[in-house]
């Protein structure tokens, strides 16, 4: 077994306890306060999701940015940088700027006392869901359970769907799909991104990602037989009429969605065993991005 694959069956068992740190932590922010979050890759589509529920929840404007592109000079009540090992060079350096305006953002991060913490007003450490594969799977969702924990979610109905998710059988015309779109609503839209973004980094696929809604606005043009449609939570009205009749296939879950990106990422490892590719050695990656200072 890859260890990717072994990070991957550990999510039931790890969001459980970053429920429990929630607890411990309460809230990021207080409801009406306007919250921003950074992160970068995997960590951003984790802020959308985040975001998203926050704002539908009616806890107050919540904004995702990848680090390069957050405003600097835009006041936000709170501010949380998400960084796995709290060394990537664009979360410190938005962070060492909000540290010396005065405005210092919460970090969260599987490693702590790193590089990053000097700047941080306090530090959420989820060391028990750090990984050794670059490719992220269990720390990234085990944020999110940890946030949406804060939010007052009940997770315990995801943690027990994870579980299923572990024992879906992955479809042989899943694996080999010629192409995958990934579509989500709401807060599932960052989820669906990171899909996407898995299958590309661990299989080379090729794979895109829209709202739901979005998909019919040009890009159901590339569905066909062979290709598959992955949507993420509530599935629009006449959307499966549509698809079906391009000939390509539909997977729809009735887990939770963050169950459903477990066998997204299941399904990455797959592809990537099935063509001889090493799912814990992704080319052109690494665990980190920590630039240059001339960059």
């Amino acid at each position: 077994m890859s260890k990717t694959s072994a990070e991957i069956a550990s999510q039931p068992e790890v969001w459980a306890k970053a429920a429990e740190v929630a607890k411990q932590t309460g809230p990021l922010a207080a409801d009406e306060e306007s919250v921003a979050v950074i992160g970068c890759g995997t960590s951003w589509f984790i802020a959308q999701a985040y975001t998203r529920m926050r704002e539908v929840n009616g806890k107050g404007i919540s904004d995702a940015f990848t680090a390069t592109e957050f405003p600097l000079d835009r006041e936000y009540d709170r501010v949380v940088c998400l960084s796995r090992s709290g060394t990537t060079s664009e979360i410190i350096d938005v962070m060492k700027h909000l540290h010396e305006a005065g405005r210092p953002a919460i970090l969260i991060t599987a490693v702590g006392e790193g590089p990053a913490a000097p700047y941080a007003e306090r530090e959420v450490v989820l060391d028990f869901a750090d990984e050794e594969s670059v490719v992220q799977t269990r720390f990234a969702t085990s944020a999110l359970a940890y946030m949406r924990s804060t939010l007052g979610d009940d997770i315990a109905p995801a943690i027990e769907d994870a579980k299923k998710a572990l024992e879906v059988e992955l479809k042989q015309s899943w694996i080999d799909a010629t192409q995958i779109s990934f579509l989500g609503t709401g807060w599932t839209i960052g989820l669906a991104n990171e899909a996407g973004l898995k299958l590309r980094e661990a299989s080379q696929s090729w794979t895109e990602t829209y709202p739901a809604m979005e998909y019919r606005h040009g890009p159901i043009s590339i569905a066909e037989p062979g290709r598959l449609v992955w949507i993420f939570g509530e599935v629009p009205h006449g959307m499966v009429d549509q698809i079906n009749e391009t000939g390509a296939e539909i997977h729809a879950s009735e887990l939770d969605p963050m169950a459903d990106l477990v066998i997204a990422q299941r399904l990455a490892v797959a592809r990537a065993e099935a063509k001889g590719l090493d799912p814990d050695h992704p080319r052109h990656l690494s665990r980190s991005v920590i630039l240059d200072d001339e960059e």
